[in-house]
């Protein structure tokens, strides 16, 4: 089997099993176990119908950066539910998916499954940069369309979108970003900054909707193009446009580094630590026992059967 590593926006995948599983499925002492059980087969369809060899749960430490809040204030605010001065603010989560964050993270612990955070920096800042970096293809799965920035057929990096479910998944490669927006993989996070996304509290440029940004791109490359033809009046650059732009100047002065990913993070990635094995008896026993305890029933034979693969 050729090495593909499977890098995943957990917090996207375990949010989608909580709304997806009944809530009425509960551990005996009362806790909802339904993004626990959701997301372990997930991991489990998903490394096998992908055939992933190593596997990466990426983390939010920080799902709202203080960097991205002072450029753009904004940036996410509606998500918001206590600030924490100096902190991390406290997202809009359900009490009964909070209460099983810590059995997730135990139950990728228990599995060998590599969990990477880091300090200041989103899941997809963790995503962008293991998957610049990674010594073979990979597979980024999530819900959020941000992340179509980076895919690259010719790095092997593709997205496994998960945005109309499980049961819709679509294999994102550089020609569905074009089919769908009509921009290039590369040019995605300037047709965002131009578009706005108020799912993450984006504006955008007041009056440029999808169509536009995509016309513009194609026309001038990138921002920074089509910034330079309005500046100079370029060919192609109508009066309205260039009146459109200069009303969004703040915003389109630090936008783009809001809504790029990053692909720096000093993150030290041991793909042996990261490969997917079989469970040694001892691990699968207590994962079964865990299992019995927390109500996860088919859920655990599925998972097991997804490492056994890997032997």
């Amino acid at each position: 089997m050729a090495d593909r590593l499977m890098l995943l926006d957990t917090a996207s995948l375990y949010f989608r099993a909580f709304f997806g599983v009944p809530d009425s499925i509960t551990s005996p002492d009362g806790t909802p176990v339904n993004a626990v059980r959701g997301l372990a087969d997930m991991i489990a369809r998903l490394t096998t119908d992908f055939e992933a060899t190593h596997l990466v749960a990426c983390w939010d430490d920080d799902w709202r950066p203080a960097w991205r809040v002072a450029a753009i204030p904004s940036y996410k605010a509606h998500r918001v539910v206590e600030a924490v001065p100096g902190g991390v603010d406290v997202e809009e989560t359900p009490p009964g998916l909070v209460a099983q964050i810590p059995r997730i993270r135990e139950l990728l612990d228990l599995l060998g499954i590599t969990v990477i955070g880091a300090p200041e920096a989103e899941a997809d800042d963790v995503i962008g940069t293991l998957a610049t970096g990674a010594p073979m293809p990979v597979d980024i799965v999530t819900g959020d369309r941000d992340l179509f920035q980076l895919v690259d057929d010719a790095a092997g990096v593709r997205v496994i979108n998960t945005a109309r479910g499980m049961s819709k998944l679509e294999l994102v490669t550089d020609a569905v970003v074009v089919g769908k927006y009509g921009v290039l993989p590369e040019q995605y996070a300037d047709f965002a900054t131009l578009r706005g996304d108020s799912s993450d509290g984006l504006p955008g440029v007041a009056g440029i909707g999808e169509k536009t940004a995509a016309g513009l791109l194609q026309t001038f490359g990138t921002l920074e193009g089509v910034l330079e033809a309005a500046a100079t009046g370029a060919p192609g650059m109508s009066a309205g446009i260039r009146a459109k732009l200069a009303a969004a100047s703040d915003y389109l002065a630090v936008a783009p580094e809001v809504v790029r990913v990053r692909r720096e993070l000093p993150l030290a990635f041991d793909a042996d630590a990261s490969r997917l094995r079989p469970l040694d008896d001892g691990t699968r026993e207590r994962f079964e026992r865990l299992g019995a305890d927390w109500n996860l029933g088919g859920s655990v034979a599925r998972v097991i059967a997804a490492l056994d693969r890997t032997a």
